[in-house]
């Protein structure tokens, strides 16, 4: 059992060097998360552009629909 779980780990740490990592290890302090802070800019940008698309045409189409309603009814 102890046997399987550290070829585990072993194989694990051997696939960790194998990764690229979104920072730099030889920079110091903020330089060294550039890559990192600008991806997650990235994502969060396009979440809000993303979101706000989908908020307008959720709101047009609950106003459609309201309308459509609205003449049905009358």
């Amino acid at each position: 059992m102890f046997r399987k779980v550290k070829v585990f780990i072993s194989e694990v740490k051997v696939e960790l060097q194998k990764a690229s990592w979104p920072w730099e290890p030889k920079e110091k302090g903020v330089k060294k998360y550039k890559e990192l802070i600008d991806s997650t800019l990235l994502v969060f940008i396009a979440m809000l552009l993303l979101s706000g698309f989908i908020g307008l045409w959720d709101f047009l189409m609950l106003q459609l629909s309201g309308y459509l309603t609205w003449l049905a009814g009358k």
